[in-house]
């Protein structure tokens, strides 16, 4: 499939409605495959949902389109300064452009600030639809993680990390 042609750009506050309505259009149909009905009615409307601090944290990237507007969006923070550790965080793609360059130019602006931030290694949870992309990417899985959202409330995901 073809690349889209991209701008990134870092968000700001004012993209917490545009990311929410992103990941709310993104993830429910994405995680389908890979999830039953009770984590996508459950779980999927918590983690679908922008974080106002990772959004204007400076370290939070918006991929758009011409003519679609926001189309991808991810970021990372340092997870453990004294150790190197960086983590990506919420991660999505539209989903009428999978497989078009949006995800992978994201995680390149994320892996290169993470690295330029001194870290040496990033994490990730990745949901179990990610898992191959992040292998694409270099990341290697390191076993299957139960991220609490609520009161009897878990999303499946599976933690993953790369060498910077």
């Amino acid at each position: 499939m073809a690349t889209l042609d991209l701008s990134l750009r870092i968000a700001t506050a004012a993209d917490i409605a545009a990311v929410d309505r992103l990941l709310s259009r993104s993830y429910p149909r994405l995680l389908r495959a890979d999830y039953p009905p009770s984590v996508i009615v459950t779980a999927v409307p918590l983690i679908a949902r922008a974080n106002p601090h990772l959004v204007a944290s400076g370290r939070y990237y918006l991929a758009e389109a011409p003519g679609r507007g926001l189309v991808g969006a991810g970021g990372w923070s340092l997870k453990d300064r004294a150790q190197g550790v960086a983590e990506m965080r919420h991660l999505a793609t539209d989903p009428d452009v999978l497989r078009q360059g949006v995800a992978g130019r994201i995680v390149a602006a994320v892996l290169a600030a993470a690295r330029g931030a001194g870290a040496g290694r990033i994490d990730c949870l990745a949901t179990r639809t990610a898992v191959p992309f992040y292998r694409a990417m270099g990341f290697r899985a390191l076993g299957p993680v139960e991220i609490p959202l609520a009161p009897g409330i878990a999303f499946p995901a599976v933690r993953m990390a790369r060498a910077l």
